[in-house]
């Protein structure tokens, strides 16, 4: 069973059954018949999901990988090349004709992030802004001010929203990650023209695969097997398509699994901060 958090279950099946089917083609000798979907409403519905045992793999981006790891004790299992690549990065962007230069330079001001679900575009740039010392504070409305002493924030739950807030001057700055800054439908030609760069979070994993706890070890070990080699077969190129744009597996090494670690760290830090 392969699942997902999603409020487009639809959508997301679509995305998902190819390659449940594909893996689920390779271990008829392990007593597998069928690949099955399952959709969970929010994190806390998948962390039961995983408890009950009604979910043996899921993909997920780092900071959500991080919660799942915490909460439900879901494994690491690979590196997921999401959308032909491995790793990516959080910026941080404001007009060119603000005097906004650094993160120090917040205080006061007010920042849009996607959603409280997002590992680029709220819980890592948020995580670098409280390691910086700075207090985060959660507006009503971009309407609102935060106090001199704070920044501020709205979420604005698409990428266009955050890009437009920032060029019309309804917020003063905005954060997701680089794949998104170069996307036209994310920030239009027009509006990247009169916006700049302030801050650049170091690289880190792109995306995740995680498994239950509970797994059969030889379906576990046999699902690692086929993720690893999945690219080199031909027939599985229409799977890997619908599965986001996959370009290949990797082994979790040092690096991603110390970013991982981090990552539950600040998971913890961000809680705390913002709850």
């Amino acid at each position: 069973m392969i699942g997902k958090v999603t409020d487009n279950p639809k959508k997301m099946y679509r995305y998902l059954k190819p390659i449940a089917d594909y893996v689920a083609a390779h271990m008829h000798d392990l007593g597998i018949r069928e690949a099955k979907v399952l959709m969970a409403k929010n994190n806390e519905q998948m962390v039961s999901y995983f408890k009950q045992g009604k979910i043996d793999w899921l993909t997920e981006t780092t900071f959500s990988a991080a919660y799942f790891h915490e909460k439900a004790d879901a494994e690491f299992l690979l590196k997921k090349w999401k959308k032909g690549v491995g790793e990516y990065r959080t910026i941080f962007f404001v007009r060119k004709d603000s005097n906004i230069n650094s993160l120090e330079d917040l205080k006061g001001k007010t920042i849009a992030f996607e959603d409280s679900g997002s590992t680029t575009a709220y819980y890592l740039p948020a995580s670098l802004l409280i390691e910086k010392g700075l207090k985060l504070v959660q507006l009503a409305s971009i309407r609102e001010k935060p106090p001199a002493d704070m920044v501020g924030y709205v979420f604005s739950h698409q990428e266009i929203n955050t890009s437009t807030w920032v060029y019309r001057g309804l917020v003063e700055v905005g954060a997701f990650n680089n794949l998104d800054w170069n996307k036209d439908d994310h920030v239009r030609k027009v509006y990247r023209k009169e916006m700049k760069i302030i801050h650049e979070s170091r690289p880190f994993p792109r995306a995740i695969e995680l498994v239950n706890k509970d797994l059969d070890p030889k379906i576990r070990a046999r699902l690692k097997e086929v993720l690893l080699n999945i690219h080199n077969d031909p027939k599985a190129s229409a799977a890997l398509k619908a599965y986001q744009r996959t370009k290949k597996f990797e082994e979790i090494d040092e690096d991603c699994r110390a970013f991982l670690e981090e990552a539950s760290c600040l998971l913890k830090t961000v809680g705390s901060e913002l709850n």
